[in-house]
């Protein structure tokens, strides 16, 4: 049992260590913030091996780390929403592990629903004169949230196989 739990442990810390490596190795930037990266990939993949409460406390040490090594902060709770919180909620891609995508999507759309309430509250200012702040909160998360989703379920797929019985 103490294996085990060694082993969770070192594998969430290199899950978020990872994550937060790719998260510099950007595809494509936003002007203000949000990036299509492969940083969920390790955070959705260990939450799929190890389950809910790893998968979400791994996230969200990643997210902590991505606050403290360079996030962008206007607010206590806006950090919260864009870091820790919307790091953790990957790891709930375990509430459903079967089909995989299905879980996948859960994860990562509960991450971009946490930049778009933290959009709408601290960033609404961002939004073009007479843009409803909602649609414009949706469709700037959006932009780089559902392309970082498609590589994601692309690139689990392609790894699943052979990490899941490891």
């Amino acid at each position: 049992m103490e294996s085990k739990k060694v082993r969770i442990l070192v594998e969430a810390s290199l899950a978020a260590a990872l994550a937060l490596a790719l998260s510099y190795l950007r595809i494509w930037q936003m002007p203000q913030g949000g990036s299509v990266t492969l940083e969920n990939v390790p955070i959705l993949i260990f939450a799929l091996r190890w389950g809910l409460k790893a998968g979400t406390g791994a996230g969200a040490v990643a997210g902590l780390l991505q606050l403290i090594l360079g996030g962008y902060v206007v607010h206590p709770l806006q950090a919260l929403l864009d870091y820790p919180l919307a790091f953790g909620v990957l790891g709930l891609a375990a509430a459903v592990p079967r089909p995989i995508w299905f879980g996948l999507t859960l994860g990562t759309f509960l991450r971009f629903a946490c930049h778009v309430l933290s959009g709408v509250i601290f960033f609404a200012s961002f939004a073009p004169e007479g843009t409803n702040v909602w649609f414009y909160s949706v469709a700037y998360n959006g932009s780089y949230m559902i392309p970082n989703l498609i590589l994601s379920i692309a690139l689990t797929y392609i790894l699943w196989p052979r990490i899941k019985n490891r």
